[in-house]
């Protein structure tokens, strides 16, 4: 399977690719203060109800779904993706997020583009393996990377988002039209057909609950050996949900993280550089920059990899 998204033309990518297994983030020094650049009081997050936590099976996909099927390409790389409209699936025009009903996954975000760029060019270099691998993506919308990791031959690829209208009508037909006879895309369907494909959909304060691979103290040995996630870290009050999460479900100590992401989000305050501050305060992992994108077309981008010191 082949992951591409459908608005990357013309964009540049900046590697990094002799500096970066060095080239680790740091906002604060050794002696820093208790308090910096990008600490905040604790936001609180509005009493708004959550929808449950709940795995959608591929069957699901509603006959009324108008998926209309659009071919995107990405340094030859070709997939296909979906085109559903947000007043069919949530009674919604022209909105990207309404909290607490819906979070932008049926747009495809320039950040998921970004996220397919590094991994394709990790994989070609040999810096990457999804072969026989475990992946998460998380807030998957589209799902491409997720559907990249497949084709590469992960053993088991389970997607998140917060809405199981998203998975049902828009990231399992993206699967099905990849791994089908609709894709030209050059594949092998008897590893994707092996592989444990599944969809889980709810808030990251809860998920953790039903996804399968998530790594404890009593079982060291599970999690997933890579955690994928684009334009997920837009909004401040979540932030330290998604960390939670993403260290409770990464495997230890060898698991890997690939976030791309804005460094900055305008009127919502997260971004890339916020996160990583959170990361950094923490402890717990290490993180390098794997490419930077300033095409002009938006705020500049970024893909970051995190790693367990």
């Amino acid at each position: 399977m082949c992951v591409c998204y459908g608005l990357c033309s013309g964009t540049s990518v900046c590697r990094h690719a002799e500096k970066r297994s060095m080239e680790t983030f740091q906002l604060f020094s050794s002696s820093a203060s208790d308090f910096g650049i990008f600490d905040d009081a604790p936001q609180q997050s509005p009493a708004i109800p959550l929808p449950p936590c709940v795995e959608v099976l591929a069957s699901e996909v509603p006959s009324s779904a108008n998926h209309n099927l659009e071919s995107v390409n990405l340094d030859g790389l070709t997939l296909l993706k979906g085109r559903v409209s947000t007043q069919q699936v949530f009674g919604l025009s022209n909105s990207d997020l309404v909290p607490g009903k819906y979070e932008g996954g049926l747009k495809l975000w320039e950040g998921s583009l970004d996220l397919i760029k590094a991994l394709r060019s990790d994989s070609r270099t040999g810096l990457i393996s999804f072969g026989g691998k475990r992946v998460l993506e998380v807030g998957c919308g589209h799902g491409l990377p997720g559907i990249f990791a497949l084709l590469e031959g992960a053993a088991a690829v389970h997607f998140q988002d917060f809405n199981a209208e998203v998975l049902r009508c828009l990231t399992i037909p993206n699967l099905h039209a990849n791994i089908s006879g609709e894709s030209q895309t050059s594949s092998n369907p008897t590893i994707c057909e092996k592989a444990e494909v599944r969809f889980f959909a709810g808030d990251w304060s809860g998920i953790d609950k039903l996804l399968p691979h998530v790594s404890t103290d009593d079982n060291r040995s599970g999690g997933y050996d890579f955690i994928l996630m684009a334009e997920t870290v837009y909004s401040v009050s979540s932030l330290q949900i998604l960390y939670n999460l993403i260290k409770k479900c990464l495997q230890h100590p060898d698991g890997v993280v690939y976030m791309a992401a804005k460094k900055y989000y305008f009127g919502v305050g997260g971004g890339s550089r916020r996160f990583l501050s959170l990361v950094e305060r923490d402890g717990v992992f290490s993180s390098s920059l794997v490419a930077e994108i300033t095409d002009g077309s938006s705020n500049v981008r970024e893909v970051w990899k995190l790693a367990f010191k």
